[in-house]
C-alpha cells in the first residue's frame, strides 16, 4: 500500500524500520499477557490449550498485522511554512504545525529507535491544544535535518 494521500498530496511515508521498532514495542507490551496465559495453562485448571492458544494466535495478529497497518496509515509533508502529519487506523488525524508556531523542536531516540537508526521529531507550540505534535519513524539523520530546516525557518521569522 502506497503513502496516504488528500486531495492529490502524496505524503511522504515513515523508515521502513517503524515496522520492526513498532513491532518489537507490541512484542513488549504482550508479554505479561502471555505469562500469565503459561502460568494459566500449567495450573491445570483449564483443558490444555484452551488459554494459551487464544493467546498465541492475538498476540501474533498484533505483532504481524497491526504494525504494518500503522505504517501505512502514518506519513507526512514538510512544507516552506508548515509541517503535516497524519496518522490514525481507526482515529484519523491530520495535523497541520505552521512553523511560526513553533516554541522549540526536539529529536527523542529510544533505547529501539537508536538500535535501528530511527529517531521521533517533536514540535512543540504555542497554545495548549495540540502543543506538541510527535513524528515518529524518521531516520535520525532526517529528524536532525528536519530539525535544523524549521530552525533556520523560526530564526528567520523572527528577525
Amino acid at each position: 500500500m502506497d503513502a496516504p494521500e488528500d486531495n492529490g498530496e502524496a505524503l511522504t511515508p515513515l523508515h521502513p524500520n517503524y515496522v520492526k521498532v513498532v513491532r518489537l514495542g507490541t512484542l513488549a507490551a504482550a508479554l505479561p499477557f502471555v505469562a500469565v496465559a503459561v502460568v494459566l495453562e500449567f495450573a491445570d485448571k483449564l483443558p490444555h490449550g484452551s488459554f494459551l492458544a487464544p493467546v498465541l494466535l492475538v498476540v501474533l495478529w498484533l505483532i504481524v498485522r497491526v504494525p504494518l497497518r500503522r505504517y501505512q496509515a502514518r506519513g507526512y509533508q514538510l512544507g516552506g511554512d508548515r509541517l503535516r502529519v497524519v496518522r490514525g487506523l481507526l482515529f484519523h488525524s491530520d495535523t497541520v504545525v505552521p512553523f511560526g508556531r513553533v516554541q522549540h523542536i526536539d529529536v527523542h531516540q529510544g533505547p529501539i529507535e537508536r538500535a535501528y537508526g530511527l529517531a521521533t521529531l517533536v514540535l512543540h507550540t504555542a497554545g495548549t491544544h495540540n502543543a506538541s505534535v510527535a513524528l515518529p519513524g524518521l531516520a535520525h539523520c532526517d529528524a536532525l535535518a528536519m530539525r535544523e530546516d524549521i530552525r533556520a525557518h523560526v530564526k528567520r521569522e523572527t528577525m
